[in-house]
């Protein structure tokens, strides 16, 4: 299960927030208590999180609910997008227009001069598949991270190729996707599920 944070004051702004290390709104605290009441009664196995502070306090919540211990781990941060970070959604497309709509298209961009979306996911996915291989049987792991690096890993683990991955769509804050093991690799079972409909808002919008 990859787990999105809770709502943060840039989230509401439309900022992108990338790499910047951006505290829970009270929403967004109250967002990750109710999502983890639904995720511990899953029974989940282990959880690891981004090292940020929007993540680790969302993966705190379900670690007070299940008694596990979060690990935490930088490479599950969101992806670093240099000069866009901090600026609005508006702010962005006015100043970085052709960047912005090259990246919508699917192209590969460093957006603001930071990370591509493959470079995420060389450092996100190989972190999940190591907590995978710690599971016990039938074991469920609970990753919790940012929009588009959960974006990112889940186009990798489903093996399609960069350019589709924006077809996968935006989580919503506190919501998760979920995947399983099927006869031919990883499968999508779910996608932005959560306890209530919110809007996406966030870096991956």
């Amino acid at each position: 299960m990859l787990w999105r944070h809770g709502q943060t004051s840039w989230n509401l702004e439309r900022r992108f927030q990338g790499s910047t290390d951006i505290e829970l709104t009270e929403t967004g605290v109250a967002q990750a208590r109710r999502s983890a009441r639904l995720l511990a009664g899953l029974k989940p196995s282990a959880i690891v999180s981004s090292d940020l502070r929007r993540a680790v306090a969302t993966a705190a919540e379900l670690a007070a609910l299940t008694g596990h211990t979060v690990v935490s781990d930088a490479a599950l941060r969101e992806t670093y997008a240099g000069e866009w970070q901090g600026l609005t959604h508006d702010e962005i497309t006015a100043r970085f227009g052709e960047q912005y709509a090259a990246w919508k298209r699917g192209e590969p961009v460093r957006r603001g001069g930071g990370e591509l979306e493959t470079e995420v996911a060389d450092r996100a996915a190989p972190v999940v598949l190591e907590h995978v291989d710690r599971l016990p049987e039938g074991g469920t792991l609970v990753v919790v991270s940012h929009g588009g690096t959960i974006r990112t890993t889940i186009g990798r683990l489903l093996g399609l190729e960069a350019a589709h991955w924006e077809s996968l769509g935006g989580l919503s804050n506190c919501c998760w996707s979920v995947l399983g093991k099927g006869a031919h690799g990883w499968r999508l079972l779910e996608h932005n599920a959560g306890s209530l409909p919110e809007p996406v808002l966030g870096d991956d919008t």
